[in-house]
């Protein structure tokens, strides 16, 4: 069947539609002659019949992509017009103008079939409802909906492939530009526009703070320069606090290459529409990132620890510490951290004088009720801490004093040098406007007028630019007074006195104890003892600190530690031998004395401790070392100090940390034979017998409860464990069942 058998009079009583569409503008103005075939459709649509009056042209897609119908009104009226059976025929140059997704493809294929439309092209008229047309139809949609992905491809790995050796010139924020004959990009050479950048790297390195940087940019009255869309004109704008985080968080300043920061996304809107959005990736999600690639305003080591302090600054999460320094007195905000449960600390302040509290938010409930596993006022934890962060902060001072002054000096010049560069650019454009109206015709009234109101108007911004600079170079000076470096170095040796002045904001002082700290942990064993607070330096050294939480004296009490040196010594020694020991440790009193045999003794009997009783008979045997035993028993020292602690040898030793010392008597040479004993056992026998570990038979023997010897020679020497006689039957039926 022909193409003009397949048109009917039914057909030509309705409407001939030609749809014309481009993808984008850029081939509407550049790609004429596709534009112009399409619309020659219509002398197509003449040779099969139909009356001018009877053809309609659809173009209002022209320069909208086919990817969805969404976006595209003219497409959505053919789709009306075809249902309601208003249409004989439908022209398009390619099935890839009509549709470039088989969903709109087959829908207009479905549309036409129910309604009798046919589908025509430069080649041939087609009827979806016959089998052989709807095949080629539909090999025409798939093969163009190939063809897109395929051009896609080839572009997209063009594109790709390039940006990975870092040649592809993608947009590079305010600050860098592309040269012509240069593959990667440069710091912009308009000085007041580079100086801006270096100014904010340098104030975010002095503050340490997005929102501080962008304060002070303000304070100062620097603008921040913005790239008109389109053009390679500079606008001058007021910096907001975007801004300054865009530059603060992007690498390319730091002189990377980036590409592939966003990833497109399709998603169904709320009326059911497919949608196209861009979401922003994680650094590790990046398509392209190599460092190094061009220079930078900060190296790579610089950027990465500013992301750091940014993070850092962020508000913490639940149960974590972290967040940027705010004002307030509680100088552990974002530091502290629980002891007990390791969650962030909060702070609540009350009080007359609302001095702040920190407490521990724990999810433990006793009786209906939440409970606090931690809650401290903060008068004598900050003292402590306060104290050992001066302590290691003052051997420092002087030249923490002379640097600051420098920074203090570098951020003033380079506010000031910003203020030059404006000044230098508002000249700039004065002279400019000075020649534009020097230019113009005298007689050409109308345009002289706008110029001069421009060379005017230009003229009073450099009048108010130096003005201001002239102001603030007189409140500015270079260098310190003599006077004012003498009291710097006055303060460097009192660090003290700059942390009490009136001057130092708490804010000040947080962010000084941030400097040197990273994490403070705070921890009470127990309802109104003192408080263990553990401080973390940056570095990794710890510094533990016991804080007394009462203001009330405390009671005077011998340390626990020399309590239970005591209690052991008691044992063998004399109360005169005892408190030569502990003078010798250097060890004193609660009152800081030094020991006696008086106070040995009321100690003992406040304590009850029981008092040393000499033996009737002096002990047999010779006292010997570690060394003497070792060879004595042809072992090694470290198994001699291994039986001393497991207690299969009895030693003495004067206070812990002493030489150990072993009495040779005749029950010690006992334990070591040649032959194990008949009912002696090895200790892995000995455990499975009795169903112990090694650790409890070995606690048994040292109370005498299981005896032990040790086998020198033979295949199996080592240790052997008598049992008890209510458990060789079990020992006799374990070596059968071994045979």
């Amino acid at each position: 069947m022909t193409s003009a058998d397949k048109v009917t009079p039914h057909h030509l009583h309705r409407r001939a539609v030609v749809y014309v569409r481009q993808s984008t503008a850029a081939q509407v103005q550049d790609h004429r002659e596709s534009t112009d075939r399409q619309y020659q459709l219509t002398h197509r649509a003449t040779e099969l019949g139909w009356s001018d009056a009877m053809i309609d042209v659809i173009d209002q897609d022209l320069g909208v992509s086919g990817g969805a119908t969404s976006r595209r009104e003219g497409f959505g009226q053919l789709i009306s017009m075809v249902a309601i059976g208003s249409v004989g025929i439908v022209f398009g140059l390619e099935a890839s103008r009509l549709a470039r997704n088989n969903r709109d493809w087959y829908q207009l294929l479905d549309l036409c079939s129910v309604t009798d439309t046919l589908i025509g092209d430069a080649n041939g008229v087609y009827h979806p409802a016959l089998p052989d047309d709807r095949l080629i139809l539909g090999l025409r949609g798939t093969m163009s909906e190939a063809e897109l992905h395929v051009m896609q491809a080839r572009l997209q790995g063009g594109v790709r492939n390039k940006a990975s050796r870092g040649e592809l010139h993608v947009l590079v924020p305010m600050g860098l530009v592309w040269k012509a004959d240069a593959d990667k990009p440069e710091i912009d050479p308009d000085e007041s526009v580079s100086g801006v950048f270096r100014t904010i790297f340098h104030a975010f390195s002095e503050r340490g703070s997005i929102r501080q940087v962008w304060l002070w940019l303000r304070a100062e009255g620097l603008e921040f320069p913005q790239r008109v869309l389109g053009s390679t004109e500079i606008r001058w704008v007021t910096p907001t606090y975007i801004a300054i985080r865009e530059v603060l968080t992007n690498p390319v300043y730091a002189g990377s290459y980036v590409y592939g920061k966003t990833r497109t996304e399709r998603y169904v809107d709320e009326r059911g529409q497919v949608r196209r959005r861009r979401r922003k990736l994680a650094r590790d999600e990046w398509g392209v990132m190599i460092r190094d690639h061009h220079s930078g305003y900060i190296d790579w080591e610089t950027f990465e620890a500013n992301q750091k302090k940014i993070t850092g600054n962020m508000r913490p999460q639940n149960h974590d510490t972290g967040g940027a320094a705010r004002e307030g007195a509680a100088l552990l905000q974002g530091l502290g951290r629980c002891g007990h449960c390791g969650r962030g600390l909060r702070v609540v302040y009350g009080g007359r004088n609302q001095i702040p509290y920190y407490y521990c938010a724990s999810d433990q409930v006793i009786a209906d009720r939440g409970v606090h596993c931690l809650w401290v006022s903060s008068r004598q934890i900050h003292d402590a801490i306060v104290s050992a962060f001066l302590d290691a902060l003052e051997p420092a001072g002087i030249d923490a004093s002379l640097r600051a002054a420098e920074l203090l000096e570098q951020g003033r010049d380079a506010a000031l040098g910003q203020w030059r560069l404006q000044v230098e650019r508002a000249r700039y454009e004065a002279g400019i406007a000075e020649r534009r109206y020097q230019a113009v015709d005298p007689q050409n009234r109308l345009v002289a007028r706008g110029l001069e109101t421009q060379w005017e108007e230009r003229l009073r911004e450099l009048a108010d630019a130096e003005a201001e600079l002239q102001r603030r170079e007189s409140h500015h000076r270079r260098t310190l007074t003599a006077a004012e470096r003498r009291q710097l170095l006055r303060l460097g040796k009192d660090v003290r006195s700059v942390w009490l002045a009136a001057t130092t904001t708490d804010r000040d002082r947080k962010e000084l104890l941030r400097s040197l700290l990273e994490e403070v942990q705070v921890a009470i064993p127990k309802p109104g003892s003192t408080a263990h607070v553990t401080l973390r330096w940056h570095g990794g050294m710890l510094t533990d600190l016991d804080v007394a939480l009462s203001h009330r004296r405390a009671h005077t009490r011998t340390d626990e530690d020399t309590l239970s040196l005591i209690r052991r010594l008691a044992q063998y020694y004399s109360d005169a031998t005892i408190a030569g020991i502990l003078n010798r440790q250097g060890r004193k009193t609660a009152r800081g004395l030094c020991f006696t045999v008086h106070r040995i003794i009321a100690l003992r009997q406040h304590w009850k401790i029981p008092c040393y009783q000499a033996p009737s008979k002096p002990p047999e045997g010779e006292l010997v070392g570690v060394g003497a035993v070792s060879e004595f028993l042809g072992v090694d020292r470290s198994t001699v100090h291994g039986w001393l602690r497991d207690g299969f040898i009895p030693g003495e030793q004067l206070t812990p940390g002493a030489p150990w010392r072993v009495r040779i008597t005749d029950e010690l040479r006992a334990r070591f034979c040649e032959e194990a004993p008949e009912g002696y056992v090895t200790m892995r026998d000995a455990t499975r017998i009795l169903g112990v570990s090694r650790q409890t038979v070995w606690t048994r023997v040292k109370r005498g409860d299981l005896d032990a010897v040790h086998v020198r020679r033979g295949r199996r020497k080592g240790l052997r464990i008598r049992l008890p006689d209510h458990q060789q039957g079990l020992f006799e039926q374990l070596n059968t069942a071994r045979g």
